[in-house]
Order: structure tokens, then C-alpha cells, then sequence
């Protein structure tokens, strides 16, 4: 069974900083991407940033490119969202999503219907 587990969320003033883990477990992830997603209240899930298992090739939102960086760790089966800088708007639950997918295109990358799993999400709060 495959289990995303997010943590790292919090509060924190504009400008500042978090870093956001996702741990996964129960199969091996050739052939996955890892994705962020974030939904605010009232709001519709919105892709963040995507990275492939095998390569690391990364796939950013224009809202966030520049701000966070999104890497990985084969070994240990994590990835890490950093998010400087930040705003806001910002503010939203952070959720942590795995697709199996040979897909390399953004808009596959970005379509929450193309992932098979997710976490239970993480609270990211940025106060003005």
C-alpha cells in the first residue's frame, strides 16, 4: 500500500521560509512523479511543482518558480518542497501526490486526475 506522508507546514511572516517533506513508502518509485498541490479555502486544488523519480526533472508553477525548489532523495524516499520567500497567498493545505506516468509534458504534471496517490496534506500559513 502506498502511503505519502507530508510534514513541515506551519506558520510563518511573509518573507520567511519553510521546508516541506513528503516521505514515501510502499513500492518502489521508478516510473512515478512526485507532485505538490495546494488548496486554499474556496479554492480549487492548484499544482505547485512536480519532479520526476527517475532523472529529477522538475516541472515549476509561474506563481512559484524562483521562490521554491523541489529535490529528492532516491535513498530515502523523500522529497523536499523549500519555499522562500513567501507570500500570502501562499497560504494554503499543501498536499504531496505520487502518478505513475511515462508523461513528461506540464499538463499532464499539473492535472491532479493523473494522480494515484496522496498524502493527507500539511497547513502552510502566511501571515501579512
Amino acid at each position: 500500500q502506498v502511503q505519502l506522508v507530508e510534514s513541515g507546514g506551519g506558520l510563518v511572516q511573509a518573507g520567511g521560509s519553510l521546508r516541506l517533506s513528503c516521505e514515501a513508502s510502499g513500492r518502489t518509485f521508478d516510473n512515478y512523479v512526485i507532485g505538490w498541490f495546494r488548496q486554499a479555502p474556496g479554492k480549487e486544488r492548484e499544482f505547485v511543482v512536480a519532479i520526476t523519480w527517475s532523472g529529477g526533472r522538475t516541472y515549476y508553477a509561474d506563481s512559484v518558480k524562483g521562490r521554491f525548489t523541489i529535490s529528492r532523495d532516491n535513498a530515502e524516499n523523500t522529497v523536499w518542497l523549500q519555499m522562500n520567500s513567501l507570500k500570502p497567498e501562499d497560504t494554503a493545505v499543501y498536499y504531496c501526490a505520487a502518478a505513475y506516468t511515462f508523461a513528461r509534458s506540464m499538463s499532464v504534471m499539473a492535472t491532479p486526475q493523473n494522480y494515484n496517490y496522496w498524502g493527507q496534506g500539511t497547513q502552510v500559513t502566511v501571515s501579512s
